[in-house]
C-alpha cells in the first residue's frame, strides 16, 4: 500500500449523481465557485505567441483562444479532452468574464 507523503491532503467526495458531485465540489471549493463547460476545438503550438494554444467554445456562449501561459498539467488535460470527447470543465470564482481564462481548476469531461 502506498503511503501518503507528509503535507499532502487527500480529498474524497461521494455523491449519487454527476450534478450532486459538481455541487459538492463547488461547495468544497468555496461559495463563489461555479462550473463552466466547453468544448476544445483547436490545439496548436505558436512559437511567436508564446507556445501552446487552445481554443474553447463555451456552452454559455462565446469562444476563447489562448496562446502561451498554459502549464504542462493544463496542456495534458486539454490534450486528453481533445482526443476524446472534446469537453472540459472549469471551476472558477472569477467575476464577469474572468472565468473564461481561469484554468486553476480544470477537468476533462465525458
Amino acid at each position: 500500500m502506498a503511503k501518503q507523503k507528509s503535507g499532502q491532503t487527500k480529498h474524497q467526495i461521494h455523491e449519487a449523481g454527476g450534478e450532486a458531485l459538481e455541487a459538492a465540489q463547488a461547495k468544497k471549493a468555496g461559495a463563489k465557485f461555479e462550473w463552466h463547460f466547453g468544448r476544445v476545438t483547436r490545439l496548436g503550438h505558436f512559437e511567436i505567441a508564446g507556445g501552446r494554444g487552445v481554443t474553447i467554445v463555451w456552452e454559455e456562449g462565446g469562444v476563447t483562444s489562448q496562446q502561451g501561459d498554459i502549464s504542462d498539467e493544463q496542456w495534458e488535460i486539454f490534450k486528453l479532452a481533445f482526443t476524446t470527447t472534446g469537453r472540459v470543465a472549469i471551476l472558477s470564482d472569477k467575476d464577469g468574464e474572468g472565468w473564461l481564462y481561469d484554468y486553476r481548476i480544470l477537468e476533462a469531461v465525458r
